[in-house]
């Protein structure tokens, strides 16, 4: 537009100069306006592309934001996410570790119990054992003098028969009224391993009638609740709280 306002104030100015212009001149100066309206298309051309161009970019530059915005609204929920699992994973590693904790010591307390369990059998099998070879070594000794007393009877005569006749009891009566002393015992003094082994008690009732000792009669048992009144019928021909 500039080029036509100069070109017509060209052809002005000649005109008022010298009052008339030629055909040469004035074709020239037409030509310059048509070159000065196609350097005008042009531009306006050129800046309606780059307002396009302007407009790309804007909308570009717009959805670019957008999209930064959402993968930045991802990558928290993804960091919250790994937070909130993290946290998880260490509640669930310090119960695991609690969990062996525990399971290390019922262990150890298992193994405890089993070798108290293993040494109290031990000692059992030996209190059994003792008390075998304390009956065989009885029983043997026991054998030669009901031998030697069955052997004198027949040996007196027959008019000293009615006179040696009474003692004949008593000698075969020691061994009778020895035998059930083996199985009596004096809950004042015996071990709580005799008393589960010849009594056939548990050892916690065993063990309750140490502790409560000494007794001075064998109702004490149940007065002081030591054991049970069915557990003492079963036990009290069996005991003796005798020096």
């Amino acid at each position: 537009m500039r080029h036509v306002w100069m070109a017509g104030l060209a052809l002005i100015s000649a005109i008022a100069v010298s009052g008339c212009v030629s055909d040469k001149k004035y074709h020239e100066v037409l030509a310059d306006a048509d070159a000065a309206r196609g350097d005008l298309e042009r531009t306006r051309a050129q800046k309606n592309a780059l307002e396009q161009q302007v407009k790309t970019l804007k909308d570009l530059n717009a959805k670019f934001g957008s999209e930064s915005q959402i993968a930045r609204d991802e990558l928290q929920r993804i960091q919250h996410g790994r937070d909130k699992e993290r946290d998880t994973i260490d509640v669930r590693t310090k119960e695991l570790e609690d969990k062996v904790k525990q399971l290390t010591a019922q262990n150890r307390n298992v193994k405890q119990e089993y070798e108290e369990a293993r040494r109290h059998n031990e000692q059992l099998k030996s209190l059994v054992a003792r008390y075998q070879k304390e009956m065989k070594e009885r029983s043997r000794s026991l054998s030669p003098s009901m031998g030697s007393s069955s052997l004198t009877a027949p040996s007196s005569g027959l008019g000293a028969s009615s006179t040696k006749s009474a003692p004949s009891p008593s000698a075969f009566g020691a061994p009778s009224e020895a035998a059930p002393t083996l199985s009596v015992l004096n809950i004042n003094k015996a071990p709580s391993t005799d008393l589960v082994l010849s009594l056939g008690i548990t050892q916690d009732v065993a063990d309750r009638i140490v502790s409560n000792r000494p007794y001075k009669v064998k109702g004490e048992l149940v007065a002081k609740n030591v054991v049970p009144k069915d557990v003492f019928d079963d036990i009290k021909d069996r005991i003796t709280v005798s020096p």
